[in-house]
């Protein structure tokens, strides 16, 4: 485990050094406050730091005030150290955001055991930050496919249509349904959709650009978000997808399921206003006209005033 030790006293360095090596740290040495910053404020910085108090450049006690005021993760353990062993000194470190202090000369048993409970708080902190990056995956994403849920892929449009807005540039939506779905849990079991489902949404994302988003609408329901994307660009696009889902069979332990979708696409046009429940009704009504003219097709919403479209528009 890596380890910072700053301290201007040469000699004083080298104890640390050889002290820290024997319980098998890796010390990174510096002889100066200055240098610990830079270090401290690089991506892999060491989760341990002892730092001496009095120091050219910054002091242990300045560096303690700029790493809490960084709210820095993950968490940095700060040892300080001191010749001076008055109780206002103690309090000083402590209220400043070191975590311990120790005087000078140092027992080495005790410096050890200093560490030790460092190490410890440090794990405990990287659980807590593991468990907080699984509860926000948990609350934005949807369980079964791994995609954003209804609720997050809907304020990423709230959040893109208001930047296109103020851009004046367009935005599209396409709501996606996988045909006849109930006949496959009907006939292969919940287990077998459940696949179905997963495998959709990966031929989804890795059909969409980088910058767009895929959300879990409900059930068998899809919603992608296309940020500068007018209706031309977007129905070429949702027509990869219709061909991604449905130009291969979907595979349930040797069972070939072959599934299609239906998508209705809207666009807004670059000066338009409308908001983002608007937006989602047309696609919705786009995605129910597919449905209507046959299913494996997708169907374009015109904006309200727009000309009439060509049928050649449609793609299936």
């Amino acid at each position: 485990m890596k380890i910072l030790i700053a301290e201007d006293n040469p000699a004083f360095l080298r104890i640390l050094d050889n002290m820290v090596r024997k319980w098998d740290y890796q010390p990174i040495l510096v002889p100066d406050g200055t240098q610990a910053w830079e270090i401290l404020q690089r991506p892999d910085s060491p989760r341990l730091a002892i730092l001496d108090w009095m120091m050219p450049g910054l002091s242990g006690v300045e560096l303690c005030h700029r790493l809490r005021e960084q709210s820095k993760e993950p968490y940095i353990y700060v040892l300080l150290l001191s010749a001076k062993n008055s109780r206002v000194e103690l309090v000083e470190g402590m209220e400043a955001g070191a975590d311990d202090y120790l005087g000078k000369p140092v027992d080495s048993h005790e410096l050890r055991v200093r560490l030790r409970a460092g190490e410890r708080i440090g794990d405990l902190q990287a659980q807590l930050l593991t468990a907080r990056d699984a509860m926000r995956q948990q609350a934005l994403h949807d369980s079964l496919t791994g995609v954003w849920n209804r609720a997050a892929i809907f304020d990423f449009l709230k959040r893109e249509l208001a930047r296109c807005q103020r851009e004046s540039t367009p935005v599209s939506v396409v709501m996606i349904d996988l045909d006849h779905f109930k006949l496959v849990n009907d006939r292969l079991g919940h287990l077998a959709g459940d696949e179905v489902l997963k495998e959709a949404a990966r031929r989804m994302v890795a059909t969409i650009r980088p910058y767009d988003a895929v959300g879990r609408f409900g059930g068998e329901e899809f919603l992608i978000v296309m940020a500068n994307s007018d209706s031309h660009a977007a129905a070429e696009r949702a027509d990869q997808i219709r061909k991604a889902i449905g130009g291969r069979p979907f595979l349930r332990e040797k069972t070939a399921v072959d599934v299609t979708c239906s998508l209705g696409v809207y666009s807004t046009r670059g000066d338009a206003l409308v908001t983002p429940e608007a937006l989602l009704e047309e696609a919705d009504a786009a995605l129910y006209l597919a449905k209507r003219n046959g299913r494996n097709r997708v169907e374009v919403g015109e904006p309200q005033g727009a000309p009439s479209r060509n049928p050649e528009v449609v793609l299936a």
